[in-house]
């Protein structure tokens, strides 16, 4: 008799879902800690940059996506943030999401993960883990930086809505702003932002709508489209409605995607907002590893390098801050 429901394969693609591929951690010079939020032992990896923390260095906080957990992101990214951290001076720390995921703002009925089910307090082990490194490892309290992919991008906004005392960045990656959590999103203060999307990623779509599995097979709650969220950050930071545009060079033709950046500029605080939009993009890290088939998550542009080109916005924000 044929059982009915989700058949192995698309179950075991459901759990790795946008972000799901093996591997342990190797990257050198990392280590692995956890503090204790809400009775829940929550667990990082850590990189200190090889010139050590003798000064205050910025940090910049890397979300995986649902069903992953930090090592993985080191891997998505080819370790390109341990890579920058030893050359340009900054912590790197990959948190691990609660049974591998992020409360990310989706309604617990809609995103169907015990994550939501308990309503997990990740915002609240971020602000945590933030403070832990001020304390610990002579993180710089204004210059705290934060990016992720899809579970982790949405994640991002989220707190960059919640945490806006503390961040002076946000660089979500194949995210949105979940639709139902928009109107809780009410920063202290402005938030520069820089938005990756793919215009053809078939799990978070960029037009808004449906975040599904791999293949459309289940639903896990809408989002809004990548210009909507964009343009709530350009509103609240008072940048100017019109941006630049440029189209990146295609620097790698045979990747069949090409980049436009749109930059809204002179926000309040000196703060900004960037959309990269990946055309023929799928939900994917820019120049990252293609960690599944085309056919499943679609297709990685190797026409920038996503982590090299959020590390330049993030030491931007950096230089804007000094100058306030």
């Amino acid at each position: 008799m044929k059982k009915h429901g989700l058949n192995l394969p698309l179950l075991i693609l459901i759990l790795m879902f946008l972000s799901g591929f093996s591997g342990d951690n190797n990257s050198n010079g990392n280590k692995t800690g956890y503090i204790i939020i809400d009775g829940l032992r929550r667990t990082y990896i850590l990189h200190i940059p090889s010139s050590g923390f003798n000064h205050l260095l910025p940090v910049v906080f890397v979300l995986h996506g649902g069903g992953g957990n930090g090592g993985k992101m080191i891997k998505l990214t080819y370790g390109g943030f341990d890579k920058l951290a030893d050359k340009t001076g900054f912590i790197v720390v990959y948190p691990d999401g609660f049974e591998k995921n992020w409360n990310d703002g989706r309604s617990m009925s809609e995103a169907n993960y015990d994550t939501f089910k308990n309503n997990t307090d990740d915002v609240g082990f971020i602000s945590a883990l933030i403070d832990d490194l001020i304390k610990k490892y002579n993180a710089d309290a204004k210059r705290v930086f934060v990016t992720g992919i899809s579970n982790g991008a949405m994640m991002s906004y989220r707190i960059g809505c919640e945490l806006s005392g503390k961040i002076a960045a946000i660089a979500p990656v194949a995210g949105n702003i979940p639709e139902n959590f928009i109107n809780q999103c009410k920063p202290s203060k402005p938030v520069s932002v820089l938005a990756i999307n793919g215009d053809t990623d078939p799990l978070v779509p960029f037009n808004g709508g449906d975040v599904t599995g791999p293949f459309g097979k289940r639903k896990f709650g809408r989002v809004l489209s990548a210009h909507e969220s964009v343009m709530f950050w350009v509103k609240n930071n008072g940048c100017s409605p019109d941006p630049i545009i440029i189209d990146v060079p295609d620097k790698d033709p045979d990747d069949v995607t090409r980049v436009q950046k749109q930059q809204f500029i002179n926000g309040r605080n000196n703060s900004e907002v960037i959309l990269y939009t990946i055309k023929n993009g799928g939900h994917t890290w820019p120049g990252g590893y293609q960690y599944l088939g085309e056919w499943i998550v679609g297709r990685t542009c190797r026409d920038m390098n996503a982590t090299e080109v959020i590390w330049e916005f993030f030491e931007r924000q950096e230089r804007l801050i000094s100058e306030q």
